[in-house]
């Protein structure tokens, strides 16, 4: 007996031809994707997006606690790294991507704030340009998230030296490596007084002992830590106040701490934020006038809470904070974006 396979059928010579050219183009498709992915950049073969320029960026992000020395406590933020590994010099010629792409992310990472940092122009003095987005907004200055950038640069991607320097809509800002944590420069804000009003008492349903303000933030004075933690503010009338963000604060219970606060800002997309560096630029000064002391404990006593450190430099108009941060997730956003 003759063995006969199952199929005797014979295939078209063309049909090898097609499908020899086939692999001849997958295969040079993936080579070319593999050189792409070496340079962190893939074209887009598809339909173009609403991001009109067909190219797709993988970005490096970094969640961390900012203000604790714990995961799920602090304040979480958000660092986005522009340009591959911000520590490498080539990078150092990236634009930035669209507002409308920094914006869409910062919603969709939906924590407090989102830290972009690129590194700076070859000719620049400082290391880095540092911007910050809420969910609704980008704002003039943040102190967790800048914490949150330092604490990326120095434990993951191999920055030189104990110092940092970040040019932003604030200025240059300078964050300093410590022995247990991170120590930043940033400018005091003068307290100025005001009249307390009946809205200012609706708003936090409280008495009100003491108020003051910087351009940003209104700043009021309770009678007890236990008032301040109790606390349930009516937040759309403190968004009804002509002011981007209200602070409550008292004199601490607890033995080694100072004052305490919590701070609301709706207007900026962030109902109540758990721990607000750049509120103690206001807080500090205005507790060092009541206190005569230059170096301050401070807690923000929201659900999650965290630590300030802060020391008041009046003669250089400045406000040192300190803060420790912890590594909470490393991963990639892979997102089109229409690039500057």
């Amino acid at each position: 007996m003759t063995f006969r396979p199952q199929s005797t059928r014979t295939l078209h010579p063309a049909y090898h031809i097609l499908h020899y050219t086939f692999d001849l183009r997958v295969f040079s498709l993936l080579l070319q994707r593999r050189s792409m992915n070496t340079n962190r950049v893939e074209r887009s073969f598809g339909k173009p997006s609403r991001w009109t320029m067909l190219v797709r960026m993988r970005f490096q992000s970094f969640q961390i606690d900012a203000f604790t020395d714990a995961l799920f406590s602090g304040n979480p933020a958000v660092v986005v790294v522009i340009g591959g590994d911000a520590s490498r010099d080539q990078n150092a010629d990236i634009d930035w991507p669209e507002d409308e792409w920094l914006q869409s992310v910062a919603i969709e990472n939906n924590v407090s704030e989102t830290a972009y940092i690129r590194r700076a122009r070859a000719e620049a003095e400082h290391d880095y340009d540092l911007r910050w987005f809420t969910p609704a907004t980008e704002v003039n200055l943040c102190g967790h998230a800048t914490l949150s950038a330092a604490h990326v640069l120095f434990s993951h991607l191999d920055h030189k030296g104990a110092r940092v320097t970040f040019q932003t809509r604030s200025g240059e800002l300078t964050v300093t490596r410590r022995d247990n944590g991170y120590e930043m420069d940033f400018p005091a804000k003068k307290p100025e007084r005001v009249e307390i009003s009946q809205d200012m008492r609706d708003a936090i349903g409280l008495p009100i002992l003491d108020g003051c303000r910087s351009t940003r933030d209104l700043l009021l004075v309770v009678d007890s830590e236990a008032s301040v933690r109790q606390l349930e503010p009516d937040i759309h009338a403190i968004a009804a106040l002509d002011v981007e963000a209200v602070i409550v604060t008292s004199l601490a219970d607890a033995p080694g701490v100072d004052f305490v606060s919590r701070f609301f800002a709706p207007r900026m997309g962030v109902p109540e934020d758990p721990v607000t560096g750049s509120a103690h630029c206001l807080l500090g000064p205005y507790w060092h006038s009541k206190m005569s002391k230059t170096r301050l404990s401070a807690r923000q006593v929201g659900a999650r809470g965290g630590a300030v450190g802060v020391t008041i430099e009046p003669d250089r108009g400045r406000v040192l904070l300190f803060g420790e941060a912890v590594t909470y997730l490393v991963g990639e956003i892979f997102s089109p974006c229409q690039r500057k």
